[in-house]
């Protein structure tokens, strides 16, 4: 089975922020095949169900951004085979609004959600799926930022990453034979 796992922050107050883009693809798959995210394991609101001939887990972290390995090391410990993946959505400040980038295995680059994930994990061998939120301007707090509203003028990219996210993970999911 492939975990799946969108980084953000649980609550209204978070609810479609740049620090919830995990969330949002984790809820865009949920609907696209029609899984219900209504179960509660290690500290996620998880939900199982198909993607292609594949088994997957979708969870959304409920421990905050910052303490998500706590969680998605308890996912991992119960779910994941050897011939699994471990996929982990996340926004990045590095990359533009609206880019998105896979990566496979590597360090935390500075974003704190990651960072608890490789050290309740002991690794960084996993795939991140980045996704690009660009970085304030005009000398703005980096914490305001994050977790503040898409604007208006953004949705539009804001939309297209999250249909373009779901797409990436399906396309790492189905890798034929990956054992």
């Amino acid at each position: 089975m492939d975990v799946i796992v969108g980084l953000g922050n649980p609550g209204p107050r978070y609810a479609r922020t740049r620090h919830n883009l995990g969330f949002d693809v984790i809820d865009a798959l949920a609907s696209q095949y029609h899984i219900l995210l209504c179960s509660h394991e290690a500290e996620a609101q998880c939900g199982e169900g198909r993607l292609g001939s594949r088994s997957i887990l979708l969870a959304k972290p409920q421990t905050y951004m910052n303490r998500s390995g706590r969680s998605v090391a308890g996912l991992v410990q119960r779910y994941l085979q050897a011939e699994d993946h471990l996929i982990v959505i996340h926004d990045d400040l590095d990359l533009a609004l609206g880019k998105i980038k896979l990566k496979h295995r590597g360090g935390d680059a500075g974003h704190r959600g990651i960072r608890s994930i490789i050290e309740w994990l002991g690794t960084g061998e996993f795939t991140r799926v980045r996704m690009g939120i660009g970085r304030p301007t005009g000398g703005a707090d980096i914490i305001d930022y994050v977790l503040a509203p898409f604007t208006a003028a953004e949705m539009e990219a804001y939309e297209a990453m999250v249909a373009e996210a779901a797409s990436r993970v399906n396309a790492v999911v189905a890798v034929p034979d990956r054992s």
